[in-house]
């Protein structure tokens, strides 16, 4: 018998062309009848333009048939084709690469020009990286009305092991302070997909403002306060006292005042979708926060969050605050501590949670966490986090969790 009868070779097929109902269908159909194999498949549309490749092994009998079936079938479609031969050891070396490490790079601005995608790609050239495939994570732009576009977010698929990924963190925060743009790089393996818990500071993260500075205005210390809390979120004075500090000088205001905060304090722009996604999606919730109990139960109740660990202001008989707290206070390293607790209570991997904050005593549970997101955050603390959010809402978050809006439904809209 001779060998040469059963023979194989592969043959990259590309379509391009005006997509429409059962192409594909008709493609296999032709490729069914002569027992192909599918070595690799891959689709992107791109405004109702079709790019379609298809890998196939064959016998060399069919493939002259399969090319003749294909170009009649592309004809009648008012597609174009092409076939490239891959000869065995081309395809063998590509799959050996597969093996190496995978890792994705999210882009995110309220708009996004080629020389911001420019500055990435070179990033991502320069460490030797090879980008695999380009997504689409927002919904698309519209020209008549330019208002209705409030972010703009891409994800490069990557393969490879960057050469210095310190070096390449630095050069992707200076780009996102120099052009106005987010990037998330995570490394795509199971955890990345299976994120379950996500941790929140609430001041200045959650809301856009810090509650202990409301207190202080209606005791009329707010230039005292406010200064002390400056140099704590820069991280210039320990937490702990400069809280201790805080709350003394909030003695004698009446209770009664927070319930007007609460109801009046001003959430940050994406809030609602996110926790609205987070909760259809079945995230557990949690705020841990060097606030207070009150703002962060107000918020618990408002939006489901599961929960709340923040500090317990003491009020007096005549329901006055005592310029006292009440219990362990929430700092930094008890964030930590805190985020480990829940993720341990709820069955949750370490890398499989999220920790989202702005200030300096958030640094420790965002580096704990296994993304750690820091949200129009403090110099300091975007110098030291991995990820952080500049450029647009709370809700950016979603895309680093690899969310598009077409998942979202009506939520992707706002």
């Amino acid at each position: 018998m001779d060998n040469n009868t059963n023979k194989e070779e592969q043959i990259l097929i590309r379509i391009t062309g005006k997509d429409r109902p059962g192409l594909t269908a008709s493609v296999m159909e032709i490729l069914a009848r002569k027992d192909a194999k599918i070595l690799d498949i891959g689709q992107a549309d791109i405004h109702s333009t079709l790019s379609l490749g298809i890998l196939i092994r064959i016998s060399e009998q069919a493939s002259g048939q399969v090319m003749k079936e294909l170009l009649f079938k592309a004809t009648e479609l008012g597609v174009n084709i092409g076939f490239s031969p891959v000869p065995d050891e081309e395809y063998e070396n590509w799959v050996s690469l597969q093996g190496k490490n995978r890792y994705i790079l999210t882009l995110i601005g309220r708009t996004l020009s080629a020389r911001q995608i420019e500055a990435a790609a070179k990033v991502i050239a320069r460490q030797g990286l090879n980008i695999d495939s380009i997504r689409r994570l927002t919904g698309r732009m519209s020209i008549m009305h330019p208002e209705r576009n409030l972010r703009a977010c891409i994800e490069f698929s990557l393969r490879g092991t960057p050469e210095d990924r310190e070096a390449m963190q630095k050069e992707l925060m200076h780009i996102s302070s120099e052009m106005e743009i987010d990037f998330s790089f995570q490394k795509d393996d199971m955890y990345r997909r299976m994120r379950r818990l996500i941790c929140f500071d609430m001041d200045s993260t959650l809301i856009q403002t810090e509650c202990i500075d409301e207190l202080a205005e209606r005791a009329g210390v707010g230039a005292e306060v406010r200064a002390i809390t400056e140099s704590a979120m820069r991280g210039e004075i320990d937490f702990k006292e400069s809280f201790t500090r805080r709350v003394a000088l909030l003695k004698g205001l009446d209770a009664s005042v927070m319930e007007d905060i609460a109801n009046t304090m001003p959430i940050t722009e994406g809030v609602d979708r996110l926790m609205s996604v987070l909760k259809r999606y079945g995230y557990k919730i949690a705020i841990l926060s060097g606030g207070f109990t009150y703002f962060g139960e107000f918020l618990q109740r408002k939006y489901g969050i599961d929960y709340v660990y923040a500090n317990e202001l003491e009020v007096g008989d005549d329901g006055k605050l005592t310029g006292r707290y009440i219990g362990e206070i929430v700092d930094g390293n008890r964030k930590a501590e805190l985020l480990r607790l829940i993720a341990q209570v709820e069955r949750v991997h370490l890398a499989q949670t999220i920790a989202v904050g702005d200030g300096a005593n958030d640094l420790k549970m965002l580096g704990e966490a296994g993304l750690g997101i820091a949200f129009h955050a403090k110099p300091r603390v975007v110098a030291n986090a991995k990820q952080s959010i500049n450029t647009i809402g709370l809700d950016g978050v979603l895309y680093f969790l690899g969310f598009k809006d077409s998942y979202l439904g009506e939520q992707g809209k706002l």
